[in-house]
């Protein structure tokens, strides 16, 4: 479980300096353009270890259109919906509504009979949330534009329940193929939709035009994307989705702090207690309980059974005395013991 909690973590990192990266570089480029240079070379990325794997993994015909799907879903409508949705709203409030990924998460990995809801894992997910809340600060109460911020709101819930759904169902595909085809395969997908997107933008019409740290920006989102995506795939493969997921309440804060460094953005006075409250809820999402109660198919007496202490067995003074015939009666069964027994005592009256 530690390889994946490192994974999941360095996936929420990775998710926040890549915010940085893209603010840094969006006034250069349209949403769906940049998108589409983000994860063609998270592809580029990924492609030479696929090769390197020598054996070609071969999709079932069946699995091709969900894992595709999948992919399309992951990096091509949650980024519309959230891109879509700051039109209307702040990124404070927008980044505090998507914070509830992981508790969407969790409720639909529960109903589909995946996980099991705990108390001290909906206690970490929640606190989370109200961390992320915290460390925002005054960002979240800030004025939309008007009369349509209910339509931004939604539109970025629905970014965030579109992932929590991904999360979820990519776990039977990463069981049966290997992660690394399962990312090549799904950011391919993405790629292809994009590059419908793109093209209204006429991103092909013209070489695209970076200044040379916007290149940079660029490389880096896309490189980090790439890894960042195999590593989120391989925690999903290792660990329950609602302990993997509860890790991107990480990015918020990554991008704050690197915000402030890099962009010189506005830091909260609040963002320490925030973050206290973040490293708090992923403790208690991921205390050793959760790893019998992520078993949905343990029923409630043997999860407490599992949690029980052993039996304590007799002490020699108590024990019975093992003679030759109480060892043959227990050797042959419960029924001869019994017999054996009775011609015991028919035999010593």
């Amino acid at each position: 479980m530690s390889g994946a909690v490192i994974a999941a973590a360095a996936t929420g990192v990775q998710v926040g300096a890549a915010m940085v990266a893209t603010r840094f570089v969006v006034d250069q480029a349209d949403p769906a353009s940049l998108a589409l240079l983000r994860y063609l070379i998270g592809f580029a990325c990924l492609l030479p270890f696929v090769l390197r794997t020598g054996s070609p993994i071969r999709f079932e015909a069946r699995d091709l259109v969900p894992i595709g799907l999948l992919g399309i879903t992951q990096f091509g409508i949650l980024i519309a919906l959230l891109n879509y949705g700051l039109h209307f709203i702040p990124s404070g409030r927008a980044a505090l509504i998507f914070a509830t990924f992981p508790l969407l998460t969790m409720l639909i990995a529960a109903a589909l009979g995946y996980e099991r809801l705990t108390l001290m894992k909906t206690l970490g997910v929640l606190l989370t949330i109200a961390g992320v809340g915290i460390a925002l600060g005054e960002k979240v109460v800030q004025p939309g534009s008007g009369a349509h911020e209910w339509l931004g709101e939604l539109s970025v819930f629905a970014s965030a329940l579109s992932g929590a759904v991904c999360s979820v169902l990519y776990r039977p595909y990463l069981r049966k193929y290997p992660t690394l085809h399962v990312s090549a395969f799904a950011m391919m997908a993405s790629v292809a939709f994009l590059a419908v997107l793109a093209a209204r933008e006429h991103f092909f019409a013209s070489v695209p035009r970076f200044t040379p740290a916007g290149w940079l920006a660029v490389v880096f989102i896309g490189l980090s994307s790439g890894i960042g995506y195999f590593l989120w795939l391989w925690a999903l493969n290792h660990a329950p989705a609602t302990q993997v997921t509860v890790f991107l309440a990480l990015s918020p804060l990554t991008a704050a702090t690197l915000g402030a460094i890099v962009l010189g953005e506005h830091v909260s006075s609040l963002t320490g207690i925030g973050l206290v409250g973040v490293v708090l809820g992923l403790w208690l999402a991921h205390r050793p309980r959760a790893t019998i109660d992520a078993n949905p198919r343990m029923s409630g007496s043997r999860a407490r059974a599992a949690l029980s202490p052993p039996p304590t067995l007799p002490s020699p003074a108590t024990r019975p005395a093992c003679t030759p015939r109480t060892i043959a009666a227990e050797a042959a069964g419960p029924t001869t013991s019994v017999v054996a027994d009775r011609r015991a005592s028919t035999g010593s009256s």
